[in-house]
């Protein structure tokens, strides 16, 4: 199987997730989380023991958004009362994809490198609310149905002082 198989597989199993939040089916949901979360690492080192492409960190990072977004939405889907926390929570994370994103991108103009995170397809520019961050709120949301809204809260408070950490070092770097 090749490391773009299982970003798709990885992917499909992230959305799966949000389904079975939606449907309440909450120990299904952290399965899946758990399972979608190997798939995304397994991606990357299948990637590392073949030739890593600009396609594949691309597709790695989309499968990534798709889940972050099948989250929430189940949340939103699964009670009426999660609807504004969900949309709170995924306007933080466009605001802070964004600002990873729109570095990256300017980063690659500059030639701007690190690898402080290993090897990437992009520059990683670290920020207060990262992947480990949001995989910690969604399976303790998952636990805790019941505390989703002040976890969807207080995290997207997390993922807005993260984009604006990013403002900040992209403003010293972009100089």
């Amino acid at each position: 199987m090749t490391a773009n198989a299982v970003t798709i597989v990885g992917a499909a199993v992230g959305t799966a997730a949000g389904i079975a939040i939606a449907r309440q089916r909450f120990g299904a949901a952290l399965l899946l989380i758990a399972l979608n979360r190997i798939l995304d690492g397994l991606d990357g080192a299948l990637a590392r023991r073949r030739v890593p492409t600009d396609f594949g960190g691309y597709l790695d990072s989309v499968a990534d958004y798709i889940f972050y977004a099948a989250v929430p939405l189940g949340f939103a889907v699964a009670s009426p009362a999660n609807a504004l926390p969900a949309a709170a929570l995924l306007a933080s994370f466009l605001l802070s994809g964004s600002s990873f994103l729109a570095f990256a991108a300017l980063a690659a103009k500059r030639r701007l490198t690190s690898d402080a995170h290993g090897p990437k397809s992009f520059f990683y520019l670290r920020g207060l609310a990262e992947g480990t961050e949001t995989i910690a709120v969604f399976v303790l949301a998952v636990l805790r149905p019941d505390w989703f809204a002040a976890l969807a809260y207080g995290f997207a408070v997390l993922c807005a002082l993260t984009a604006l950490q990013r403002l900040l070092a992209a403003r010293r770097l972009l100089r």
